[in-house]
């Protein structure tokens, strides 16, 4: 069969192709090249030729993944791709699956995984339960490529049997659109966003859930409250344990320290008007919330765990908190509250870091490098047909 110029690009929802990957998008497309998209979500997603709405459950076994799975395997038989492109656990495991057969015919399958579930830390349960079904999957994929040193190695040591393993620093940060801001820029966004010139603005973007752990933020807060009284946490984000943290911000008596900001889509506006950002997840892959902030030249405090190590280094660009510590926590915010010049330093630290590893224009060239490899190996396979 004579493979087509087109890519397919499959995830759990759409939303991670806007948030993520479209500057990929564009670049196949300014080869040339057909690109289609298929994810749950009827979100128009520019750079796209064809978008499938595929009916992804987010919970693994729900039956509807049965019907998403047959959908996508009928698409991927019939549309005659070049190469597909798979992310998020979900996403990446069902188009695994339905690209078994189309494999065959010399269709390349990549599969980011943007974080194992399993790692070093991580419960017994999520070992006993993603691992195998990765490593499986492995099989079954042209190019495995990971975004954390642990990942790599994990997947080099245990040997997953993809035909290929990279690693790629994660998806990038635009720092033209993350930046540093002057003192008077700062103070304007302040006034616009109707906070407090001396207040000292501590951020976190995050979805609220068990895993991003804002509680522990929240009692960091009341440990500072008497000695900071300047000190203010702004939360960005929505989610399921958004009303706990209100709760408990309610019952410590810092409902006027703390503002519960929502879904955001002016984070850039927000990261430069701030101090310091945070971050408490028990687990991350790579975090874009971080590399956004490093990238507006905050510091950074961040629970110790394998993305933020990638990130994070004490006294160069902040400090990794290694126990679920909020007296912990509140040490760090407090030496860098006290200690001006530190602060400014670990910022221009960590924007100096992220423009020289992980700038969004570095990513892309490392994944065009993986794309190239099998446009290349396409067109050795047509010229020996012929």
């Amino acid at each position: 069969m004579k493979m087509s110029n087109k890519i397919l690009f499959c995830a759990t929802v759409d939303y991670h192709f806007k948030a993520f990957h479209l500057p990929v998008m564009k670049w196949f497309k300014e080869q040339g090249w057909e690109v289609h998209v298929a994810a749950s979500g009827n979100m128009n997603l520019p750079f796209t030729d064809v978008k499938y709405e595929i009916p992804i459950q987010r919970a693994p076994f729900n039956k509807g993944n049965v019907k998403a799975f047959q959908k996508l395997k009928a698409i991927i038989d019939n549309d005659n791709y070049s190469i597909i492109h798979c992310h998020t656990p979900l996403g990446g495991a069902l188009t695994r699956l339905a690209a078994k057969e189309t494999r065959k015919s010399g269709t390349k399958v990549i599969y980011t995984a943007h974080g194992f579930h399993f790692c070093k830390g991580a419960s017994a349960l999520s070992w006993l339960i993603y691992y195998p079904i990765e490593k499986h999957l492995a099989k079954f994929t042209d190019c495995l490529i990971t975004i954390n040193s642990e990942d790599y190695s994990i997947a080099m040591e245990r040997r997953f049997q993809a035909c290929q393993i990279d690693i790629v620093n994660g998806v990038g940060v635009n720092t033209d659109h993350f930046k540093p801001v002057t003192e008077k820029q700062r103070k304007e966004l302040r006034l616009k966003m109707g906070l407090r010139q001396d207040e000292f603005l501590l951020f976190y973007a995050a979805e609220f859930n068990k895993n991003k752990n804002q509680k522990i933020l929240i009692k960091a807060l009341a440990n500072l409250k008497d000695e900071l009284p300047k000190a203010r946490l702004l939360l960005a984000g929505e989610g399921s344990t958004q009303e706990g943290c209100r709760l408990l911000a309610r019952q410590l008596g810092l409902e006027d320290r703390i503002d519960f900001l929502g879904f955001r889509k002016d984070i850039n506006q927000i990261l430069p008007a701030c101090d310091l950002a945070v971050a408490s997840s028990y687990r991350e892959g790579l975090p874009v919330n971080i590399m956004e902030a490093m990238a507006c030249g905050l510091p950074v405090i961040a629970s110790d765990n394998r993305g933020h190590r990638e990130l994070v280094f004490n006294d160069y660009n902040g400090y990794l908190i290694k126990e679920m510590d909020s007296a912990q926590f509140a040490g760090a915010i407090k030496k860098l509250y006290i200690n001006i010049e530190q602060k400014k330093l670990f910022g221009t630290n960590g924007r100096t870091l992220i423009a020289k590893k992980f700038n969004e224009d570095k990513i892309i060239l490392q994944l065009i490098t993986i794309y190239k490899n099998f446009m290349e190996e396409k067109v050795r396979m047509i010229w020996e047909a012929q």
